[in-house]
């Protein structure tokens, strides 16, 4: 991890650091967006004098922390896990009996398979099966009023109806409260029953204005009354600025890939010469180009700014040369590869390979069996001119255009994208909010409503 300057620590976040790193605590770090939660993070990875590693849920994350994805760390696959024991590498044991405290930033995004499957991975990986998470301590960063994780369909939510509460990650079964092995309802101590304690911080870091600050804790709760809700109606239903060269680019947060898609067209569109085209290789039934891992066809042109899909897996013991998430200008394309710049480095990238996995269950054994059904072949890479407001977490802008299109689609997602602005004057919107707009998940509320001050 290279060295960032990281802000001095507010007296909250001093005496949350303090108790994370002097006790063994299980400890979830909460708050509202702009709290310093990833300030917090960062000064633990600085400061603390544990071994620690730090992951994330999906790429992106995982780089705004220089971690690991959670999958890449345990050598997880992708989809629901659920009982069937991963196979673990001397290599990962190893690295994994080295973990002090285990960080996990974005946990909001995080279901309670995956949990549970870092639970069994360190219990084994460490010999210590009768202690949750092998006696690893587990430190988690997030805010479950913000994004959810993607809820499963089919016979995986059949599964998970039959198993959890929620697919939330503190429905997890390692945690105190849930039964040990699903059966009889009876906890098997020692074995499950691991206390979390959960931290909120207050103080807001992000935002100054109080009064913008109040609208987005009603946006957060759900609690938006209409004088709240014309404000920032009034305060979005502006054009915003043409960029120019005293007027840079606003980054647009959508909610759905297709409004995404059509911003990063208009972009390459305006890129001098023609777009060359790279068409997907699928083998087996992959399903709709909704669940495509990369785009079908996927159009490029020299100074086309592209997201990187999936982790460097030709690096050949070297550290990754990207990840999943990172941000990059294509420079050349030759041949049956593609060379984009990377942090002043150039890099050729090949096509990569996806392996698509269906599930299916036992109602009498209440089991899965998982099968390599398709392959997807297709460069890991996307144009990146807008992002999702899923993809936005944890980002800070000063402007911003919110597109919501037909209407928020999560919990949670509305309230993500206001709390990426620095301030009211930053917004602009594509329509109205609509109260179908604020959207809470129960079980959050529930969850929430154990911590402390509440």
């Amino acid at each position: 991890m290279d060295r960032v300057t990281v802000p001095a620590l507010a007296p909250e976040q001093e005496a949350l650091f303090r108790h994370i790193e002097d006790t063994r605590d299980h400890v979830f770090v909460t708050g509202r967006a702009g709290t310093g939660k990833s300030t917090l993070l960062q000064h633990l990875a600085w400061n603390t004098s544990k071994q620690i590693a730090v992951c994330a849920p999906t790429g992106v994350a995982a780089l705004n922390v220089e971690g690991q994805t959670i999958h890449s760390l345990f050598r997880l696959p992708i989809g629901l896990i659920g009982r069937t024991e991963q196979p673990q590498s001397d290599v990962t044991r190893k690295l994994l009996n080295a973990i002090d405290t285990l960080v996990i930033d974005e946990v909001s995004m995080v279901n309670a398979d995956l949990m549970d499957a870092v639970d069994s991975a360190l219990r084994r990986a460490r010999g210590r099966r009768g202690e949750p998470f092998g006696g690893v301590q587990v430190v988690m960063f997030g805010d479950p009023y913000q994004l959810a994780p993607v809820p499963p369909r089919g016979d995986e939510a059949r599964y998970v109806r039959d198993h959890y509460r929620s697919f939330w990650f503190f429905d997890a079964h390692v945690w105190a409260g849930h039964p040990a092995d699903g059966g009889d309802g009876l906890l098997e101590v020692g074995t499950y029953g691991a206390d979390l304690h959960i931290r909120e911080l207050r103080d807001i870091h992000r935002q100054s204005d109080p009064r913008f600050t109040a609208m987005l804790n009603a946006v957060r709760h759900g609690r938006v009354t209409a004088d709240i809700a014309q404000i920032l109606n009034d305060t979005g239903a502006r054009r915003p600025p043409e960029p120019g060269p005293d007027e840079p680019p606003i980054i647009t947060l959508a909610t759905r890939n297709d409004i995404v898609n059509a911003i990063n067209r208009r972009h390459l569109d305006a890129l001098p010469g023609r777009a060359q085209t790279a068409v997907a290789e699928i083998n087996g039934d992959f399903g709709r180009g909704d669940v495509y891992p990369a785009d079908l066809q996927l159009q490029l042109k020299v100074g086309a700014q592209v997201m990187f899909l999936r982790n460097d897996t030709n690096s050949f013991g070297e550290p990754p040369r990207w990840v999943n998430g990172s941000i990059g200008t294509v420079t050349r394309i030759r041949g049956g590869t593609v060379r984009v710049e990377l942090d002043g480095e150039e890099h050729d990238v090949e096509p990569a390979v996806w392996e698509r996995f269906r599930y299916a269950y036992d109602p009498g054994s209440r089991s899965l069996s998982r099968d390599i059904v398709a392959e997807f072949t297709q460069f890991p890479l996307r144009l990146a001119w807008a992002v999702t407001i899923h993809k936005s977490q944890g980002k800070t802008y000063d402007r911003a255009v919110i597109d919501l299109g037909s209407g928020a689609f999560a919990p949670g997602q509305t309230y993500v994208a206001l709390s990426r602005l620095t301030s009211l004057d930053g917004l602009y919107l594509t329509r109205p909010l609509r109260p179908s707009d604020i959207r809470v998940d129960p079980d959050v509320e529930r969850f929430m409503s154990a911590a402390p001050g509440r």
